[in-house]
């Protein structure tokens, strides 16, 4: 195995290798304080928890695909008649957020596990590229179906990407601290010059090795602090020629709020619209849904 990581523990930190012999790339990650930090910001219950924890997982996955620094990677569900009606996170080098809205009063009714249907109802998954100019944005919309948002992202790579794509995901709440850990690995797009293109054939030989070895993965490998990224990919992959690390990038709680943030946001608006905001006080409130702030701004100190 070749790589140039030296925190072989990897807590809060995505980790990109390759496996240059079978043609694919993958991501790791495991979060602990990172997940903590987010999760703090409001008083969920165990389910939502479980949920966030492992949407924010996804969310570094998917992130740590981005090549650009300024790139930013969203994800989020939207129902139309599910227990929860929004989840939001995104990704931005490094940085991350998350937050879900939900009905408090029917997530009671459910149990302590429900599955995606009983929380999403018909629901939605969208994941957002945001590339620096010329790339722009790029989007892909799929159905949230299967039993977890993981086997939903994998939908997403099949159905908007045609990428043979694995995606597991554990996670484990303890009070108020919650681990998560996630592997991604995915066939590369395109074969060499003169061979059929390698997403062609989700069934080719090299991807069903690499599949049958990645799905081989147990939760507690996963969560466990005592097995390194770098080693449980060396288990998983070892058969293979080489198991070529590429790196990380340490993930820290990173809500882009602030004063002058909503400042700027709120100068945008029409006159007549920043009065319509403005209380009896003169005073103008935004929360912020990610990290439970409230940004309080007087209507007279904004450039009308």
């Amino acid at each position: 195995m070749a790589g140039n990581a030296t925190d072989t523990t990897l807590i809060d930190r995505n980790l990109s290798f390759s496996i240059p012999a079978k043609h694919c790339r993958g991501r790791a990650v495991r979060l602990g304080p990172v997940l903590d930090d987010i999760l703090a910001a409001h008083n969920y219950p165990p389910q939502i928890k479980a949920l966030l924890a492992e949407a924010v997982c996804l969310t570094a996955l998917l992130g740590a695909l981005l090549k650009e620094e300024e790139a930013q990677l969203t994800l989020q569900a939207q129902t139309e008649s599910g227990v929860i009606s929004l989840l939001a996170c995104d990704y931005k080098d490094g940085d991350m957020r998350g937050y879900v809205q939900f009905d408090a009063e029917r997530l009671a009714r459910e149990p302590m596990e429900p599955n995606l249907m009983a929380l999403f109802g018909k629901g939605y998954l969208a994941i957002t590229f945001d590339h620096p100019p010329p790339r722009g944005r790029s989007q892909g919309i799929v159905p949230l179906e299967g039993a977890s948002l993981a086997e939903a992202v994998q939908s997403y790579f099949m159905q908007s990407e045609q990428i043979p794509t694995l995606v597991r995901v554990a996670h484990k709440v303890e009070g108020n601290h919650t681990v998560v850990g996630g592997l991604l690995v995915q066939h590369l797009p395109d074969g060499e010059e003169g061979k059929e293109r390698l997403h062609v054939r989700i069934d080719h030989p090299e991807w069903e090795h690499v599949k049958i070895m990645g799905g081989s993965v147990r939760n507690e490998e996963l969560l466990n602090p005592n097995l390194s990224m770098e080693d449980l990919l060396w288990r998983l992959f070892s058969e293979s020629d080489e198991v070529r690390l590429l790196g990380g990038k340490p993930l820290v709680k990173g809500c882009r709020c602030s004063e002058n943030h909503i400042r700027d946001v709120i100068a945008r608006f029409p006159k007549q619209d920043k009065a319509d905001m403005a209380s009896e006080d003169g005073t103008i409130s935004i929360d912020c849904a990610f990290c439970s702030k409230t940004f309080t701004i007087s209507s007279a100190s904004l450039n009308n």
